[in-house]
């Protein structure tokens, strides 16, 4: 049997008794999470652009915009609520497998699908979560086994991201095995996605996510009707890893499938680039334990690993055409906003925020060196010093927000959901809180709708 049946097989076959607990509650962690950064993100530069758009297309209305109202085509509103969830590059990140985790954001993707699909035939909570749970595996398993990195030039978000959409679709839409293969091989069609975007810092760098959730509906969609594809659209000729990958291990697709569900691992507690967030912890540390006034900062050196500092977030910080999409990927930035607020909130990203010259000024005292080492990819280290001669200096290995290694707690992963919506300004907390509570129990809830109808302004 070929890896590529195996995978399909198991989409097709496995239900929610098949899932353990803890798979459950990560699920549901991540739902949440990415509904509260789409909410979050709804009102974002570049999102209204894209809404319009839509909107003069038109079509028919079967899923809701989150935070907005209004309904599109199914394929439409998935791809709109994960862009709004990437916004702020606030979503999960980092598909854990086997212990190691692989740069990559697939929830946000996955989830939007996942309800946009959900929502439109009427599906239980629990047939959702189920479906978004195998997509997540999918798209986990085949980012792993792509070795995939920052430095390769795919933006994996529009390449197995695919894949994950397409399987949640076919999954609540019931594509038998065949049907399921035609869909991932009309999914690899529609790949795409460069971190060029990023490193230009342009609206596009959050577009294929969204196109990645589009596609794979509209891949499922067309496979249902019977539309054939590339019997092996993953292993063959010229296949996924083929194409896409420089180098893989595909023993990895199908080991343990069907009893461990991969996904990602990391809830992050800054909005902004991952790359970011130890530098940002380390900046916090040291005014905080320090009582460090930035007036008194005459240098800070910031190091990372080479890969990052190579990353578009080691770039000099300018503002730019769209100075929030500068700000979130940039080192320069976030830690300079860091140093002088003691804090890091989504308000931080916005242009009044940004232009500040009080950290505009500290961004220019930054300098960036490569000094960690390779093999703490989320490593950083931040020594400051100021005008009379003081110096002081932290490292940290791996930032907070690890499920694994440093996670967040309950208390404050639902902290970031309000306060998500609290800088939507597009829900009551009443609203807000009710649709919380239904989250808390998705798999109880009998029409996922019931959830999405709490998520629109009254």
């Amino acid at each position: 049997m070929s890896v590529t049946i195996e995978l399909a097989r198991n989409i097709v076959e496995t239900d929610f008794n098949a899932l353990d607990s803890t798979a459950i509650e990560k699920a549901r962690n991540r739902v949440i999470d990415v509904v509260g950064c789409a909410v979050g993100g709804a009102g974002a530069p570049g999102c209204s652009m894209l809404l319009d758009l839509m909107k003069e297309w038109g079509g028919a209305k079967e899923s809701t915009l989150l935070g907005l109202g209004g309904k599109l085509p199914v394929h439409h509103a998935a791809m709109l609520n994960s862009v709004f969830a990437r916004s702020y590059d606030f979503e999960p990140t980092g598909a854990l497998v086997e212990g190691k985790s692989t740069p990559s954001h697939i929830s946000g993707t996955t989830v939007p699908a996942a309800l946009a699909v959900g929502e439109a035939m009427g599906a239980s909570g629990r047939d959702t979560l189920t479906a978004m749970i195998l997509g997540d595996d999918l798209a986990a398993r085949v980012a792993a086994a792509s070795e995939l990195n920052i430095d390769s030039g795919w933006d994996s978000t529009g390449t197995v991201n695919v894949l994950g959409a397409a399987a949640i679709a076919g999954k609540l839409w019931g594509l038998d095995e065949r049907q399921m293969v035609n869909a991932f091989g009309i999914a690899l069609n529609q790949m795409g996605g460069t971190f060029l975007n990023i490193f230009d810092y342009a609206h596009t760098f959050k577009l294929p996510q969204g196109l990645a959730a589009q596609a794979g509906i509209f891949s499922a969609a067309l496979a249902r009707r019977g539309f054939t594809a590339a019997k092996e659209p993953l292993t063959g000729k010229h296949g996924y890893f083929a194409l896409y990958c420089k180098t893989y291990h595909l023993d990895i697709l199908g080991r343990d499938l069907g009893s461990k569900f991969y996904a990602g691992d990391t809830f992050k507690p800054y909005p902004c680039c991952r790359s970011n967030h130890a530098a940002v912890e380390c900046a916090m540390t040291l005014v905080k334990a320090h009582s460090i006034d930035f007036r008194d900062i005459s240098e800070v050196v910031v190091s990372v690993t080479p890969t990052a500092k190579n990353f578009a977030v080691g770039q000099p910080f300018r503002v730019g055409e769209v100075p929030q999409i500068n700000a979130t990927f940039s080192l320069q930035y976030t830690v300079a906003n860091a140093l002088v607020r003691k804090s890091v909130k989504l308000e931080h990203f916005t242009e009044e925020f940004i232009r500040d010259p009080s950290v505009t000024d500290i961004a220019k005292k930054i300098r960036l060196d490569s000094a960690i080492p390779r093999d703490r990819p989320l490593g950083a280290a931040v020594r400051i010093r100021t005008r009379h001669g003081y110096e002081y200096e932290t490292r940290i290995d791996m930032p907070r927000g690890s499920d694994t290694l440093t996670p967040l707690t309950q208390a404050e992963k639902r902290e970031k959901f309000r306060s998500n919506i609290a800088f939507s300004k597009s829900l009551s907390t009443d609203r807000a809180e009710k649709a919380l509570g239904l989250l808390e129990k998705v798999e109880e809830i009998d029409n996922i709708a019931e959830i999405i109808e709490l998520l629109v302004p009254k």
